[in-house]
């Protein structure tokens, strides 16, 4: 699995809709599992950032595919960060030269 923080803005749209929000992420959950993807948490945050959601993908395209199905919506905005845990790091410091 691929894990990714995504960070997100809403659009005029979505802050229009603000009081939907909580119900459209219980349905970007299942939209997510269609993709094979399976949602770790999802935050709404104060700051730069209106949501911070924390996932794990089976690859990159599955997760391409989401993003963009979720952006095509119309409520969101989003930047994604691909996440590395601890063993991944490790094993990737152990490689450098």
């Amino acid at each position: 699995m691929v894990a990714y923080v995504v960070l997100a803005n809403f659009t005029e749209q979505g802050i229009r809709n603000a009081k939907e929000s909580p119900k459209r992420a219980e349905a970007f959950k299942a939209m997510a599992k269609t993709f094979g993807v399976t949602v770790r948490e999802i935050l709404w945050t104060q700051g730069r950032f209106d949501i911070v959601t924390i996932l794990d993908a089976p690859d990159e395209e599955s997760f391409m595919s989401l993003t963009l199905s979720l952006c095509a919506l119309g409520n969101v905005r989003t930047e994604s960060l691909r996440a590395f845990s601890a063993a991944e790091m490790t094993k990737a410091v152990g490689d450098m030269l």
